[in-house]
């Protein structure tokens, strides 16, 4: 690592800088063109948080981007998610990916299922119960083709937020609150801010290499991975969309990041979190997180100068998110044609999900929301996948009954059509029976906090 002395010879040195260091750790030194960290991220909070009335739709830039590359696309958009599908498809057989335990391969040949769906869809043909408009039409222009271009699309200025120093900023003035509320190190703070504007399989790779490295616990893994790991921003704003809630993104947004870290800080004081093991990785020494003094503004800072220090251009960024983007919608659309599909089959022509749901009945009436029976079924689906609540109750006419939904679907976490699998696919020491009571207990838990707060502010 250079050296304050080394890289007082520099000519970009910032000796000001330099002495403001509070952190206890040599910098180098302070990166030159320090506006592209107000600039770029200036930019990506207006992409994701400020709604803008554009032909008559108002909604947020990063929807409004949507619209127009779906008219630049205009007959191409089908087989442009089709083509993505077809990738998502092959690639776990291309990679060996697929024989990493059952769930994967189970996974890995549901996508074949997805595959087919897709196909017909883009053709136009819905056999079967795919031609009931709320499966077949539902599942593929409400949720394949938005999710599969939202995804890249939203990608692209993702990397405004992720790399010019605004996360390690964030992350920095969190840290206090982070071990007394989530039993987690200051750092975890990354973690859960890459799920929110990035991806939760992003934020699973994080916590898996940190855990295995020996900087989290085995437990703080599990809490982080359980916990912070949620949809992204641009997968909320398809919820939303669906919900018709977009007239309300800031509040919904905000306030399904505040009830979800929420629900977090109690499962943490729970089992079966609360039971798990707090050991490192095995064989590996645990390297416990230093304990920060001095100015924490001024260590924000220092953080956000040495992440722009690395960061790349920002065409190289953001050609390099949306590449990520690109293979993550890949990975996800083909779950929700089949996974999903199943869902919907099962929610339209079994009981299964009716009889599941009246567990959650019970809280819907204690919270006074709308039509209870329906909640509790939509509050079920979710665990087969996060997007199928907001199917149950899309065009309810009350507004808060789609708003406590979309909160749950997002804060429950757990669902087998992308986390579980991903989250199988580390070695962070959980395991399904764990996800499942995890799942329980959050949407519970979620009902309970985010009902009321619905009923108080809209």
């Amino acid at each position: 690592m250079m050296t304050t002395s080394d890289a007082s010879k520099d000519p970009g040195f910032d000796g000001a800088a330099a002495r403001r260091n509070t952190t206890g750790i040599e910098l180098r030194p302070m990166p030159g063109h320090r506006w592209r960290f107000f600039l770029y991220s200036a930019i990506g909070l207006v992409m994701f948080f400020v709604s803008v009335e554009i032909g008559g739709k108002s909604t947020i830039l990063v929807d409004h981007a949507l619209t127009f590359v779906r008219w630049v696309l205009g007959a191409a958009v089908p087989w442009v998610v089709v083509a993505l599908v077809l990738l998502g498809t092959v690639r776990p057989f291309l990679t060996g990916s697929w024989k990493n335990g059952a769930l994967r391969t189970i996974f890995a040949f549901a996508n074949i299922v997805g595959l087919a769906v897709a196909v017909c869809a883009a053709a136009g043909y819905y056999p079967g119960p795919l031609a009931n408009p709320d499966i077949g039409p539902f599942l593929w222009e409400k949720l394949g083709i938005p999710v599969g271009l939202i995804v890249p699309v939203g990608a692209v200025f993702l990397a405004l937020l992720i790399n010019y120093g605004l996360m390690e900023f964030i992350g920095v003035l969190v840290q206090p609150i982070m071990r007394p509320l989530w039993k987690v190190p200051g750092r975890a703070a990354v973690d859960a801010v890459a799920s929110f504007v990035g991806s939760y399989s992003l934020a699973l790779l994080i916590t898996d290499r940190v855990y295995r490295e020996g900087r989290y616990t085995g437990k703080e893994a599990a809490i982080i991975a359980t916990g912070f790991s949620t949809v992204s921003a641009t997968f909320m704003v398809i919820v939303a969309s669906t919900l018709d809630l977009m007239e309300h993104w800031t509040l919904y947004f905000f306030l399904t990041l505040i009830v979800t870290f929420a629900v977090t800080a109690i499962t943490v004081r729970i089992p079966p979190l609360r039971r798990m093991a707090d050991e490192p990785f095995e064989g590996v020494a645990h390297q416990p997180e230093p304990v920060s003094t001095g100015n924490r503004l001024g260590q924000a800072w220092d953080e956000a100068m040495r992440a722009l220090a690395n960061a790349p251009g920002v065409v190289r960024g953001s050609w390099a998110t949306f590449k990520d983007g690109v293979l993550m919608s890949a990975a996800i659309v083909p779950s929700i044609l089949s996974i999903g599909l199943a869902g919907l089959l099962l929610a339209t022509y079994t009981p299964v999900f009716d009889l599941i749901g009246w567990l959650f009945v019970p809280f819907a009436y204690l919270v006074q929301l709308p039509d209870p029976v329906l909640a509790g079924k939509a509050f079920a689906v979710g665990i087969a996948e996060m997007f199928l609540p907001a199917t149950v109750v899309a065009g309810h006419e009350s507004l808060v009954l789609r708003f406590t939904v979309g909160v749950v679907a997002v804060s429950q976490i757990v669902f087998f059509s992308a986390l579980v699998p991903s989250i199988l696919a580390t070695k962070i020491p959980v395991n399904v029976g764990h996800l499942v009571v995890l799942w329980f207990v959050r949407v519970v838990l979620t009902i309970l906090i985010a009902a009321p707060l619905a009923h108080l502010l809209l």
